[in-house]
């Protein structure tokens, strides 16, 4: 809790005690009271309940009920503070009307009569201000906890494999010499990727249908590596317009598929991008021959982990004897 008094506090005590001075003004106009009584009686009682909301907001709520959580002797110390400043505004009260303190019958009555004095002062601009400070902390707490995420889900966004661009190069060079028509459009679709990857490098999520239509410039990045080793098909079953995935969800499921499944050559990797209402399912053949870990992107872990920060539905997989499904769940702006 912030234990300072920022200016909308001054402002709450200010229209707390000026409607409380006013109204006490009427009261001592009607009982008869004298100038000084005016003079001296409201700016001690005000200054007093001040002096004791500081205290409680800045030492004895951060020392007992923050720090150490000692409710005895925040009960204690709190009971204490508010007799002393009570019976102090008393005193100076009666000094005020010209009266003393050798006219007090009952010491024991007279400090009660200090105690509830004090909580009439103090308790409803202090209350007020605790609700306040509460109110704002939880919501520091809430932009704490949502930077904390958005770091987070920028850090694993970050995470793209070096490799990408280098094996991309590699293939590039080869086609420049063997199809150079091919290896133009090989350039067009490396940059409409790049661009992509730039243009939501910060976006949380994106719309399905920009993942597909980035999904279908990577496909022909992998069909062009390697052939006929990958084979790749986009069923949409439903509406795409207005669902979102996390961004760069289909990239990382796709290199799964390429760095876990190798072709032997004479049978393809089947894999199908299917959307259902409610989710994206990748169903991918297995092959015996694993492939060494080149992958482009940030992965299957990573995108379980990104998935933990932006829903409350979790990837789910399936992995088969002769095929392997992975369900990750399309996103509504509602979430």
């Amino acid at each position: 809790m912030n234990t300072k008094l920022n200016k909308s506090d001054w402002i709450i005590l200010a229209i707390v005690f000026g409607t409380t001075i006013i109204l006490g003004c009427f009261d001592y106009y009607r009982e008869g009271n004298k100038l000084i009584e005016y003079l001296v009686d409201f700016p001690t009682s005000t200054l007093l309940s001040i002096i004791v909301i500081l205290i409680f907001i800045q030492k004895i709520v951060p020392a007992f009920l923050v720090d150490k959580k000692n409710y005895v002797l925040f009960f204690i110390t709190s009971l204490l503070l508010l007799t002393i400043s009570g019976t102090l505004d008393n005193i100076v009260g009666r000094y005020s009307a010209g009266g003393s303190l050798s006219t007090v019958k009952n010491v024991l009555s007279y400090i009660n009569d200090g105690l509830y004095n004090a909580v009439d002062m103090v308790g409803l601009p202090l209350g007020i201000l605790l609700i306040k400070k509460f109110y704002e902390g939880q919501q520091e707490l809430i932009t704490i906890q949502k930077q904390q995420k958005e770091n987070e889900l920028k850090l694993l966004r970050s995470q793209i494999d070096p490799h990408f661009l280098f094996n991309n190069l590699n293939t590039l060079d080869a086609l420049i010499d063997s199809n150079p028509t091919k290896a133009k459009e090989y350039i067009n679709r490396l940059s409409l990727i790049y661009r992509y990857l730039i243009q939501t490098k910060d976006a949380e999520v994106m719309e399905l249908s920009k993942e597909i239509n980035f999904a279908e410039n990577y496909i022909f990045l992998i069909k062009t590596r390697f052939g006929n080793d990958y084979e790749f098909t986009i069923e949409e079953n439903t509406s795409i317009k207005d669902k979102f995935i996390p961004t760069g969800a289909i990239q990382a499921l796709l290199e799964n598929v390429v760095k876990h499944n190798k072709s032997d050559g004479k049978i393809s990797i089947k894999t199908t991008i299917l959307i259902n209402d409610g989710w994206l399912i990748i169903t991918n053949s297995k092959s015996d021959v694993v492939s060494k870990p080149a992958s482009f992107g940030t992965g299957l872990a990573n995108l379980k982990a990104r998935y933990k920060l932006l829903s409350n539905e979790q990837i789910q997989i399936h992995n088969m004897n002769k095929k392997f499904e992975i369900f990750i769940p399309i996103i509504t702006l509602s979430e």
